[in-house]
């Protein structure tokens, strides 16, 4: 079983904030994993190919992202990440201008992490 260092979490999750704001569809395919599911603050659960279609058709965008309160786990091959983000965009016709904890869990499959599941509420 291979093991997962913390210093790896935090670059890949600047990855995953900078795929956001920047609608980067491709680098998202390649961080979410097949069966993702996932929280949204709303209260729906949504799957990888959802969460791509949102921002591949433009019904997301984010205007500002930044990160707090990083808080990491590491078991075996899953690191457990919850941290607090500040967003400001739009989601759909919804303007959104907030704080949300964020709950992600990485899973390292074949070398390569991959968000397995995770969930979002606003604070």
């Amino acid at each position: 079983m291979n093991s997962i260092k913390k210093d790896s979490i935090v670059e890949i999750e600047k990855e995953i904030l900078d795929a956001m704001k920047n609608c980067n569809v491709e680098k998202l395919n390649e961080l979410l994993h097949e069966e993702l599911l996932f929280n949204i603050p709303n209260g729906q659960t949504i799957t990888k190919a959802i969460d791509l279609e949102t921002y591949n058709s433009g019904n997301m965008l984010i205007s500002e992202i930044s990160s707090s309160e990083q808080e990491i786990n590491l078991i075996g091959d899953t690191a457990i990440v919850s941290v607090v983000i500040e967003m400001k965009g739009a989601y759909f016709d919804y303007s959104f201008d907030g704080k949300y904890k964020i709950l992600r869990v990485w899973k390292l499959l074949n070398n390569q992490l991959k968000v397995i599941a995770g969930s979002s509420i606003g604070i």
